[in-house]
């Protein structure tokens, strides 16, 4: 990554070599970083990453806006609704659709 880079990871903590990534912002390597996922989950205290120059960390919670959460409230209704008249789920995978 070029040193004005910015790695921003909230997939899965253990895709990034958080090793490796707080070496990286110690030396300049990349200019920030941001994580909304780590490996352990969540860090411990006293761990490295906490004092890590130009790391935003947050408590996986990307994805926890409130229209996310909506959709996920309506999906599940939609879902019940289906089980409750015997029609197929959404989004079904294996042979019985459950």
């Amino acid at each position: 990554m070029k040193p004005t880079a910015y790695l921003v990871n909230t997939s899965r903590g253990g895709v990034v070599d958080q090793v490796a990534l707080r070496a990286a912002l110690i030396d300049g390597q990349i200019a920030g970083a941001a994580l909304d996922v780590t490996d352990p989950e969540p860090l411990p205290e006293g761990h490295p990453l906490w004092q890590a120059p130009g790391l935003l960390l947050t408590p996986h919670v990307g994805g926890a806006i409130h229209q996310a959460r909506d959709r996920a409230y309506r999906l599940v209704s939609e879902q019940l609704a289906r089980l409750a008249a015997g029609e197929p789920l959404l989004n079904a995978i294996g042979d019985r659709g459950y």
